[in-house]
């Protein structure tokens, strides 16, 4: 399946045959936030044939029969509330092309997913459980990301290949990206670069500043310096670092999607806790292109998280 072709979900009976007694196709977990979609019909707007690696970073990973269906996120729901907004990975087994858009349904949608809802139910939780300390520990597509991947390392040449013929881009829109990253790296292992762009004084020049930002209220970014201000040496605002992806979104005004309070861990599934002023914005992510250490084309589009001291509030009828 490319990008722009037309879907649609397999029935929870179908779904259900593909899975093992893990809940799993080939290590990718169908979570109970998916069969919501069940039935349904999406576009297709990206093949997944690499992701990168945030758990060891030790590389992209290369990922088998695995699709994007439009923007589709888990909404944490059954993942104890989570809040980071992952894109869903689709296996090519849980899909039925449809080459005709206005003929009926075939499945049933969510009809007779009792069974398969108890499935995924079972499968949000690690097979050992741990509670250290009280911690709360979780299972999801992005936990078992490595699981569902196989290592892809940077001189495997037949990555691009894929990129360029599996519909993801277009020849001179890849030709551009492609070069970008191999400078990019090349600055990076010579030092040019840093993998954090900005670094702050030992101790932060500026103090973090409480918005009590809400949904939908406008902010405009910060501008590099001010942003830099608020940083340690290592890069981060009490933990929370400022990547180079988050870069171009400087001076730029934006709409807050949410405040960010948990997030699953993917290094151990461990439910995080973000007492304060963290936010995502709207239509803000990750595009994968500013990235070094093999992340290149990664099409996960993971929202980034922004300190409330990385923004100011703007007034709508201020906004240019």
């Amino acid at each position: 399946m490319r990008q722009g072709d037309v879907v649609e979900v397999l029935s929870a009976e179908e779904i259900q045959a593909t899975l093992d007694k893990d809940g799993t196709l080939n290590g990718m977990v169908f979570m109970p936030e998916m069969i919501a979609h069940l039935g349904k019909r999406f576009t297709v707007s990206r093949r997944v044939d690499k992701a990168c690696n945030m758990v060891d970073h030790s590389g992209g990973r290369r990922m088998h029969s695995t699709v994007y269906l439009e923007d589709l996120r888990c909404d944490g729901s059954r993942h104890g509330g989570c809040q980071a907004g992952c894109r869903i990975y689709w296996k090519d087994e849980w899909l039925r092309r449809v080459d005709n858009n206005a003929a009926p349904a075939i499945n049933t949608g969510s009809a007779g997913s009792t069974e398969l809802e108890r499935i995924a139910e079972a499968a949000t939780r690690p097979a050992k459980a741990a509670h250290e300390n009280g911690a709360d520990f979780w299972r999801c597509q992005a936990t078992d990301a490595l699981k569902a991947s196989e290592p892809l390392k940077r001189r495997n040449l037949s990555q691009y290949w894929r990129e360029l013929t599996n519909g993801n881009f277009r020849p001179l829109r890849f030709a551009v990206l492609l070069a970008r990253a191999f400078v990019m790296d090349f600055a990076f292992y010579t030092g040019l670069i840093k993998t954090l762009p900005l670094q702050g004084p030992g101790e932060p020049a500026s103090m973090d500043k409480a918005l009590n930002l809400q949904a939908g209220e406008l902010v405009r970014v910060l501008t590099p310096t001010e942003i830099a201000a608020t940083l340690d040496d290592r890069g981060e605002s009490r933990g929370l670092s400022f990547d180079r992806e988050m870069l171009p979104h400087c001076g730029r005004t934006y709409r807050v999607k949410t405040g960010v309070r948990r997030i699953i861990d993917e290094k151990d599934g461990r439910m995080l806790k973000i007492p304060r002023d963290c936010v995502i914005l709207d239509d803000v992510y990750c595009s994968g292109e500013l990235s070094v250490c093999g992340r290149w084309f990664c099409p996960r589009g993971i929202y980034p998280f922004w300190r409330e001291s990385w923004l100011e509030r703007v007034d709508d009828a201020a906004r240019p």
